[in-house]
């Protein structure tokens, strides 16, 4: 049975039609690298499967529960089962990666401050984050806030995780450092899915690729069915040769 199922999703802006019959899923454990061109939509997929953006039509099945309908408050559930890593790591500037981390752990977990500072503590030596507990985003590199945003993202032991372009705009080691991040959570049995354009790091982490083009899924499947397939849209997406 799939975590995530999306079926026949249809998404649009006023006049403007984003997605028209998108439907793909997701197993338990794997990572889907969700590809295409820019302004393809990637993103507004990713929102949809926690609830901040709604479909005009078509289903939202997080582990066999259809999340279309939900309101705000039937959201909160689905929002601890499925975290989203922002783009730009979306920090509160105002307060310290402590803070930052404390944060959903005092919002949706009953937690006393000991067992939230443990936490905090092991999440950031997992992540080779330890000396970072008292800065402020603004003293951090775009890496480290990335990772930092990853960090928090998992700290509530999410069983999804969908990744908004975690890499754009990092060095080789930070990209590095990203991508033995998302390997060691898929190792632990976290199902993702990763929006980038960093065709070597989805190669990297993803088990199965979908190619969002011209508002549909064009094409979809595994790495050994992409290489052995003749004509592949993907593999010439990675190529170079399309958008």
């Amino acid at each position: 049975m799939a975590l995530i199922d999306v079926i026949n999703f249809r998404k649009s802006f006023g006049p403007k039609v984003i997605h028209e019959d998108v439907s793909f899923y997701v197993r338990k454990g794997e990572c889907l690298g969700l590809v295409g061109g820019s302004g393809a939509g990637k993103s507004v997929i990713l929102r949809s499967l926690i609830g901040l953006e709604k479909p005009d039509s078509g289903q939202i099945l997080i582990d066999g529960v259809d999340i279309t309908p939900f309101n705000e408050k039937e959201l909160i559930p689905i929002r601890k089962k499925v975290a989203y890593a922002f783009q730009g790591g979306a920090l509160f500037d105002s307060m310290t990666v402590y803070e930052n981390l404390a944060y959903p752990l005092r919002a949706h977990t009953e937690l006393a401050e000991p067992a939230i500072a443990d936490k905090i503590h092991h999440q950031l030596a997992e992540f080779g984050l330890e000396k970072a507990i008292n800065l402020y985003p603004g003293e951090l590199s775009g890496g480290m806030q990335k990772r930092i945003g990853l960090a928090r993202a998992v700290i509530m032991q999410p069983e999804i995780i969908l990744y908004d372009e975690p890499t754009a705009g990092l060095d080789p080691y930070n990209t590095k450092k990203i991508q033995e991040l998302i390997l060691r959570l898929k190792a632990k049995g976290v199902t993702a899915i990763l929006v980038t354009h960093d065709i070597p790091t989805a190669m990297a982490v993803c088990d199965k690729f979908a190619f969002l083009k011209d508002k549909v899924i064009a094409e979809q499947g595994t790495i050994d069915q992409l290489k052995n397939r003749d004509n592949s849209l993907i593999q010439k997406f990675i190529e170079g040769n399309i958008l």
